[in-house]
C-alpha cells in the first residue's frame, strides 16, 4: 500500500532561528537528508552554508526554496529539470503561495501559545 505524500499544508512551521540543520530541514520539509544533498547538486539556487566538517548550516530562504523545489516535483508534476527551469523563469525564487502558507502555519503557532498561555492563566486562578 502506497503512503499518501504530505502536502505542503501538512508540513510543520519553521521555528524562528538564524540556521537549521540538514536533519532539521529534513524534518521540516518531510525529506531524507540524501534527498536535499542531491537536490543541492541539482538545483544552483539551493546553497546551504558549509561549516567545519562539511557540515550544513541552512538559513530560512533555504527552507523556503526546499519547499518550492518540494511543491514543484511532489504536487505539481514536474520532472527535476522542469523544476529547475521552471524556477529559473521566476525571478523569485520562492512561489507566492509557499510564502504565505508558512506565514499562516507561523500565527497559527504563535495563537495556539498565546491560547496555551491563557487556558494555564485560567487554570491556575480558579
Amino acid at each position: 500500500m502506497k503512503r499518501k505524500q504530505k502536502t505542503e499544508r501538512d508540513l510543520p512551521a519553521i521555528p524562528d532561528k538564524l540556521y537549521f540543520t540538514i536533519s532539521e530541514v529534513s524534518q521540516l520539509c518531510s525529506l531524507k537528508a540524501y534527498v536535499l544533498r542531491y537536490w543541492e547538486q541539482e538545483f544552483p539556487q539551493l546553497r546551504p552554508i558549509k561549516r567545519r566538517g562539511n557540515r550544513r548550516f541552512y538559513k530560512q530562504e533555504d527552507i523556503l526554496l526546499v519547499r518550492q523545489i518540494r511543491k514543484l516535483l511532489y504536487e505539481d508534476g514536474f520532472t527535476i529539470e522542469g523544476a529547475r527551469s521552471q524556477l529559473s523563469i521566476t525571478p523569485e525564487a520562492v512561489s507566492q503561495s509557499v510564502k504565505v502558507n508558512v506565514m499562516v502555519k507561523k500565527v497559527i503557532a504563535e495563537l495556539e501559545s498565546v491560547l496555551q498561555n491563557l487556558q494555564a492563566e485560567m487554570n491556575v486562578s480558579h
